[in-house]
């Protein structure tokens, strides 16, 4: 007898539906699966017949042939078992072909029938929504975080014998409800009341928050580069509905215990220095986001930025111009969304104290160049702001507490909210810093004043027309910071000084 079932196998951070065809017919007692089947589906056939024999199910022994459509699709992990062994008892007649029809089913078998947690279970929700099936099953861990998209049934179980009894009707489950949306405060983690002095820095860390930019801290040891980029995510906003489906799909592919729900606060990554380019920007054999895709809605912070492979952040060049991260291999070509900011801290030199006035800089000039050299034009270019963190001053370490979190989110908020106005709340384009040529000739309009201010910018700092449109972004956001519709020239000399590392005055 021929049988079907419908389940899914992961394509990047989306899933794939997967037609299951099991016949069964006299002759060498057998199990054969085609359709191009990675080593852990192969082993499926093992796992699937210990499962149902210790359920108590007799099946007796013939030759099997399971296929996995369609057959040019490369079929991977754990996602199989489950939707195999049932197309098995109905292939044996111990199910109706009617219980698997408009369902997809996906899980892990144990030997003993236990039903394992899979990854990516928000994502096979989604596929069940846009299939339009009548019921997901996965496996009981997995259930919460696939029922939060609350767009299609999902029922969650433990056992092979339990989705028997579920499909039968002897002993129905009823679908897990969608857990509730968590409120999210703003100004959660470590206060930014706790740093001293760095006003300057302060308050880039706000308008890159406000904005979604990219900031670069450059300072000696010691200065306070990391401890703000500490408090940088209590100023962001809590995810939108559509950015928490997003960012939930991403880390439930990497994640050791899938999620209870939808994540709400955005990422916050700091890979390690020794990070590989596909560790960074993703990749490997079977192509998994990277620390840039995990950062998507959120913040990518990386700090000593020279000791990073130079190759390795070049690879950054994509998704910070685009927003994604395109892997290609010979059997796929995948994109992993990765719109993020960037949040870097790197010393002056390799000693860490070229300009500091309280210590001596041994560092030979040549050293110092290759030091720099290590990060390039190209993505220092990329960068919305450059900011230079100085020693703090005894009298500075000694001065009473600065504005909290929860203040500077406040102002952050209001700022977002004015952005969500003008783009939309689920638009395309989620901040200013993501805003397209056409937006900033729409939205950033300059008076006579502004445009000569930006001319003697663009001339004396020599800035390209990538770092032109940059600095307008950055004074759309100062601007909105202020309330203000218009970009005043204020706002743009303000904007201005953030893109040169030496400081320079525009007159």
């Amino acid at each position: 007898m021929l049988a079907r079932a419908t389940a899914a196998t992961p394509w990047g951070i989306e899933a794939r539906p997967v037609q299951i065809e099991v016949d069964v017919h006299n002759g060498l007692p057998q199990v054969q699966i085609v359709g191009l089947a990675d080593a852990a589906v192969r082993e499926s056939r093992e796992r699937v017949r210990a499962a149902i024999k210790n359920c108590g199910f007799d099946l007796e022994p013939k030759s099997i042939i399971i296929n996995l459509a369609p057959a040019d699709l490369r079929k991977e992990g754990n996602h199989l078992d489950l939707a195999i062994a049932l197309a098995m008892l109905v292939a044996y007649e111990q199910l109706p072909q009617e219980t698997l029809d408009g369902r997809l089913i996906c899980g892990e078998l144990g030997l003993d029938g236990a039903i394992r947690t899979v990854r990516g279970g928000l994502a096979i929700a989604d596929l069940g929504r846009r299939l339009a099936a009548r019921e997901v099953l996965l496996p009981a861990p997995n259930a919460p975080e696939a029922a939060a998209l609350d767009a299609v049934p999902v029922i969650g179980l433990r056992g092979l014998a339990e989705a028997v009894h579920h499909l039968t009707g002897v002993d129905p489950i009823a679908a897990v409800t969608a857990p509730p949306l968590a409120g999210v405060v703003w100004g959660h983690g470590p206060d930014l009341s706790e740093v001293r002095g760095q006003e300057t820095a302060k308050r880039a860390l706000e308008v890159a928050a406000a904005g979604g930019h990219n900031l670069l801290f450059l300072g000696p040891p010691g200065s306070g580069k990391t401890m703000l980029a500490r408090r940088l995510p209590g100023l962001l906003p809590p995810l939108t509905l559509s950015e928490s489906i997003a960012v939930t799909k991403i880390h439930s592919l990497v994640a050791e215990e899938p999620p209870a729900g939808l994540l709400h606060q955005r990422p916050f990554r700091s890979p390690h220095t020794g990070t590989s380019t596909p560790g960074l920007i993703g990749g490997g054999s079977n192509p998994r986001p990277g620390e840039a895709s995990l950062a998507h809605n959120g913040v990518l912070f990386l700090d000593e930025l020279p000791e990073f492979r130079r190759d390795t952040l070049e690879a950054l060049r994509q998704p910070l111009e685009e927003g994604f991260v395109t892997v290609v291999r010979a059997r796929a070509r995948l994109a992993f969304p990765a719109r993020f900011s960037l949040l870097a801290a790197m010393n002056p030199c390799p000693c860490g104290h070229l300009g500091d006035p309280r210590y001596v800089c041994r560092c030979p000039p040549p050293l110092i160049e290759r030091y720099r050299g290590r990060v390039s034009g190209p993505l220092l270019d990329r960068i919305d702001l450059h900011v230079e963190v100085p020693a703090v001053s005894l009298k500075e370490l000694r001065s009473g507490p600065g504005e909290t979190t929860a203040d500077v989110a406040r102002r952050v908020a209001a700022a977002r909210a004015l952005q969500a106005a003008r783009f939309g709340p689920e638009a395309p384009t989620p901040n200013n810093a993501a805003m397209g040529p056409e937006q900033l000739r729409r939205f950033c309009v300059l008076d006579t004043a502004g445009r000569a201010l930006l001319d003697a910018a663009f001339e004396k700092l020599g800035l390209s027309a990538r770092a032109l449109d940059r600095v307008l972004k950055v004074a759309r956001t100062i601007a909105d910071l202020t309330g203000s519709d218009a970009i005043r020239a204020a706002h743009l000399a303000e904007a201005i000084q953030y893109r040169s590392l030496d400081r320079r005055v525009v007159s």
